[in-house]
């Protein structure tokens, strides 16, 4: 029988006063260049790269896009929006034009985060002005403009994006989860 120690529970978050962006952004870019195609599935047309980290009742939001994920990052600022969950274990914030669900999940090197995916398939996302648009999107969707500070967004070279119909909040949504 193999023996499994478990990881202690990490320590409560501490509240981060500066703006998450840089670290994340640098942690992620060091994990893709140690760990590269390790991490999954892989999208190459994308890098990693962080939008929109403002702070929303005390706490930092914002998308991470990596070529592995495209997530909307939820830190401890010290405000209201956090709650410290164990690694793994998921709960629903609110915001101001809906709930998401966050998973938590601890780092030995940045500590304690907590992340709802905005895609089903990272595949999908066909480059970086694509992922820079769902991040904008999102920010939108879900904060006040008060709070969202937009991405810098390149325009798209793909043809059929720029073709594409509006879609409504509810089919934005459906077509992230991979249901067209």
């Amino acid at each position: 029988m193999t023996e499994f120690s478990a990881l202690p529970d990490p320590d409560p978050a501490t509240p981060r006063q500066d703006n998450p962006a840089d670290w994340l952004e640098l942690h992620y870019r060091q994990r893709w260049l140690t760990q590269g195609s390790t991490l999954g599935q892989i999208n190459p047309a994308l890098s990693v790269e962080a939008f929109g980290f403002a702070r929303h009742q005390g706490d930092w939001l914002g998308v991470v896009v990596t070529p592995w994920f495209l997530r909307l990052f939820l830190i401890n600022g010290g405000g209201t929006l956090w709650g410290d969950i164990p690694p793994g274990q998921r709960r629903y914030v609110e915001l101001p034009y809906g709930t998401l669900p966050f998973v938590a999940e601890y780092d030995p090197q940045i500590g304690a985060l907590q992340y709802s995916a905005l895609v089903a398939s990272i595949g999908e996302v066909p480059d970086m002005a694509t992922a820079r648009l769902i991040a904008a999107d999102i920010l939108q969707a879900f904060l006040p403009p008060s709070v969202v500070e937009a991405p810098v967004v390149a325009p798209s070279t793909n043809p059929v994006a720029e073709e594409a119909p509006q879609l409504s909040r509810r089919g934005f949504f459906r077509r992230l989860a991979g249901k067209r």
